[in-house]
C-alpha cells in the first residue's frame, strides 16, 4: 500500500555498492526500516544521498506491508531544510545528540504521533534559534521525550520538595537513600525546564556547564533505569567537549 508520511531519519547504513538501509522514525508508522536503492551511484550521490543523514526531515512516499521488516520509499524530498543545523557545529551535535536518544529510546513500529511532532518542530528550532539560546535544548529533550513515552518526573521544587529522587521519578520532601543526587540548585534548575512552556523560554533558565551536564547526566540514567535496552549514548561525549 502507498502511503504519504513525513519521516525523521534515525541511521543510515550503506548496503552493497549503491544502496543505503535507513531507519527512519515515521510519523504514521513509528520507527521503520527502509531499503533506498541506488542512492548512492555517481549521478545520484550528492544530490540524494544526503537527505538521508541522520536528523533530515523527510517527506516520503512509501510502500507499507505490514509485517514486513524492510519497506521501501518511492519518493521523498525534504520536509524541511536546514539553514545553520549542519554548518554550527554547536547545533549539530546537539541534533545528533537527540536523534540518537531517539533511535535507543522509541520502540519499533510502534506509531507515536506526539512523540514525532515535538521532535520535528525540536530540529526546526534548533535550526532557528541564535545558538547562544540552544545550550538547554538537550535536557530539554530528554525530558520531553522521556514525558511523551510515560517517563514522567512527577511534583516540581519547592521548599518542602527539594529533592528528586531518580528511581520514584518524583520531587519529594526527603533526599534519596542512594545517589545520584542532583544538588538544590540543580533540582530548581530541573523543575524551571520541566516547567517551560516553550523552546523560547530555555534561554531564562541560567546554569552553568558543570550543572548542566550533571543534570544530562541523571535524565540519561533516570531513561537508562525506566526503559529496556538503553544503552550508553555514545555522542554524550563529543556534546560534554563542544558545550559549555
Amino acid at each position: 500500500m502507498l502511503q504519504k508520511t513525513q519521516g525523521l531519519v534515525l541511521r543510515t547504513l550503506k548496503y552493497g555498492d549503491t544502496s543505503l538501509i535507513v531507519n527512519i522514525f515515521t510519523r504514521l508508522y513509528g520507527v521503520q526500516s527502509y531499503l533506498v536503492q541506488g542512492v548512492r551511484s555517481a549521478k545520484q550521490k550528492q544530490q540524494r544521498a544526503g537527505l538521508f543523514q541522520p536528523g533530515m526531515l523527510l517527506d516520503m512516499v512509501v510502500y507499507q506491508k505490514p509485517q514486513q521488516s524492510l519497506q521501501r520509499i518511492r519518493e521523498f524530498q525534504p520536509a524541511y531544510i536546514y539553514r545553520s543545523l549542519h554548518e554550527d557545529i554547536v547545533k549539530n551535535t546537539i541534533a545528533l545528540f537527540s536523534v540518537e536518544v531517539l533511535l535507543r529510546l522509541l520502540p519499533e513500529h510502534a506509531p507515536m504521533p506526539d512523540a514525532y511532532d515535538f521532535s520535528f518542530n525540536y530540529l526546526k528550532e534548533l535550526d532557528e534559534t541564535p545558538l547562544a539560546a540552544a545550550a538547554n535544548y538537550p535536557i530539554f529533550f530528554l525530558a520531553t521525550i522521556g514525558g511523551l513515552m510515560g517517563f514522567d518526573i512527577a511534583g516540581t521544587y519547592t521548599q518542602q520538595t527539594p529533592h528528586v529522587h531518580l528511581r520514584e521519578g518524583v520531587f519529594a520532601a526527603n533526599p534519596p537513600a542512594a545517589p545520584p543526587y542532583l544538588s538544590d540548585a540543580e533540582s530548581q534548575a530541573l523543575a524551571l525546564i520541566l516547567k517551560s512552556p516553550t523552546l523560547d523560554s530555555l534561554k531564562d533558565v541560567s546554569i552553568n556547564s558543570q550543572m548542566r551536564f550533571n543534570l544530562l547526566d541523571w535524565y540519561l540514567e533516570f531513561l537508562h533505569r525506566h526503559t529496556q535496552h538503553f544503552g550508553n549514548v555514545k555522542s554524550l561525549d563529543v556534546l560534554r567537549a563542544i558545550l559549555h
